[in-house]
């Protein structure tokens, strides 16, 4: 009997968890770690953010679902893992004692998702009180209530300058801050008060819409369209500001120090703030059979996990060769071990890497959120399912062949609400696939505003739900 282990539960580490389940879990044990017992539809925190949705609908318990998948669901944070002799070390988190208890594995899936690091940049995050965050269930109501105490001044006639963004230089997940941003407008245009606001997006991008992805080029009506244009034209259209090239360093209330792109150092003043932080790989001890720190074999210097790519390519190296971006997802020291969605460490960025006069880098980090981490967590489940019943892999998926569908709203309301929906193809560009600039197939790539993205938008809520909850028909809703 196999023992497949899947730290984390989130897009990534459930979706493998799913098909692991349903594969398996009759025959092999396969149990899931996580320091939550919900799952939580991170995207729609946006709504949550604004007062539009209560947080109770964007998450589920854990155990029922893994109960009828055949998962063995352990409620507690992983904080060592010893991959010379196959088992993590968990802190329970339901109760059952104060003492870490040790689980055995054959195969192990890393998902942990992000640590935010806050204090990357002093002064960020809620817990000084300075800026605020959506990317947990509390940052996000903690938001709402600072934003909803904002809107209240705005109403007794008070200006209020609202900025949102990313709160470093290496941030990722701008798209988030971009739709947070756009609700903002559209709740406050619907509150009667958006004339006494002043929106600012703040954000270490090199050019609007370039999502640390390099941007996107689009044909859209007859035409071909960049990111930057499409995303300048909404920002005119809702009168909202944009401070570029910009790597935050510190946050105090009512002001966001920073340097930018030529060194030059500035401020920006507010009276609510949300900053999304630097993301970094969680703090997990790497320990070997002698009781030494390996760590150097599994993470890199920010603690992602180092998988099947190739590390340290220069950009312009990197840019010319996609294969370079992992494939399977697999340590390659401990070939049992493998990591999903934002645990990964990709081997470089998309977007074109800048430095300041002063050395600062400065540049959107390539995201792993979403659709793609549900992608990758199918990957490596099929995978682990392969080598336990077949003994060899046939799955494989690299962000340079990978589809991803963004959708992020303007308002939730299905009458009158707006979404901006992109469709890249493939996330890393491909020159030698698709020999023009933007190294994208063109036919496929999209951008479009309307309507019909706020329904979208809330169908993909609802479908995933669903999906994410093991419902009937869950494995033909695509990741």
């Amino acid at each position: 009997m196999a023992k497949v282990v899947v730290i984390g539960a989130g897009f990534a580490g459930h979706t493998a968890a799913l098909y692991l389940g349903d594969a398996l879990g009759k025959k092999h044990e396969i149990t899931v770690i996580n320091k939550y017992e919900k799952f939580v539809f991170i995207p729609s925190l946006v709504w949550v953010g604004v007062g539009h949705m209560d947080v109770k609908k964007v998450g589920f318990l854990l155990k029922p679902v893994y109960d009828k998948m055949h998962i063995r669901f352990v409620h507690g944070e992983a904080r060592e893992i010893h991959p010379e002799e196959n088992f993590v070390m968990v802190m329970p988190r339901d109760g059952s004692g104060d003492e870490p208890v040790r689980v055995d594995y054959d195969y192990l899936v890393i998902a942990t998702g992000p640590y935010l690091d806050f204090d990357a940049t002093e002064g960020l995050g809620p817990k000084h009180g300075a800026t605020y965050s959506i990317c947990t269930p509390p940052h996000a109501e903690q938001a709402r209530d600072q934003y909803l105490e904002v809107v209240e001044r705005m109403k007794k006639g008070e200006k209020q300058r609202l900025v949102i963004g990313v709160g470093h230089a290496l941030s990722a997940c701008h798209g988030a801050a971009f739709e947070y941003i756009s609700n903002i407008h559209k709740d406050l245009v619907k509150k009667g008060v958006r004339d006494k606001a002043t929106l600012t997006f703040l954000s270490n991008e090199r050019a609007l819409g370039d999502f640390g992805v390099r941007g996107i080029t689009a044909r859209r009506k007859g035409k071909m369209i960049t990111s930057d244009d499409f995303i300048g034209a909404i920002f005119r259209e809702f009168d909202i500001h944009s401070e570029l090239r910009k790597a935050p360093l510190k946050a105090e209330k009512g002001c966001i120090y920073w340097e930018d792109y030529d060194g030059r150092e500035g401020t920006t003043e507010f009276d609510f703030a949300m900053l999304i932080p630097l993301f970094k790989g969680q703090p997990l001890r790497y320990i070997g059979a002698d009781g030494e720190d390996i760590s150097d074999k599994l993470i890199s210097s920010n603690g992602m996990v180092l998988v099947d790519g190739i590390y340290g390519l220069p950009y312009d190296t990197l840019k010319e060769n996609p294969d370079a971006w992992p494939s399977v997802y697999q340590n390659t020291n401990f070939r049992n071990i493998f990591a999903a969605g934002i645990a990964f460490a990709p081997p470089g960025s998309i977007s074109v890497p800048h430095v300041n006069p002063k050395g600062r880098a400065i540049t959107a980090s390539p995201p792993r959120t979403g659709m793609m981490s549900g992608i990758i967590g199918r990957v490596v489940a099929k995978n682990i399912i392969d080598l336990v019943e077949r003994g060899r892999m046939t799955h494989h998926e690299r962000m340079s062949e990978m589809l991803s569908v963004c959708i992020a709203s303007m308002g939730d309301s299905l009458w009158d609400g707006l979404a901006t929906v992109a469709v890249i193809y493939p996330v890393v560009p491909d020159v030698r696939k698709f020999p023009n600039e933007q190294g994208r197939d063109l036919f496929v790539t999209h951008l479009e505003t309307g309507l019909a993205g706020a329904w979208m938008k809330r169908m993909i809520h609802s479908t995933f739900i669903h999906k994410l909850q093991g419902r009937v028909g869950w494995k033909i809703i695509p990741e």
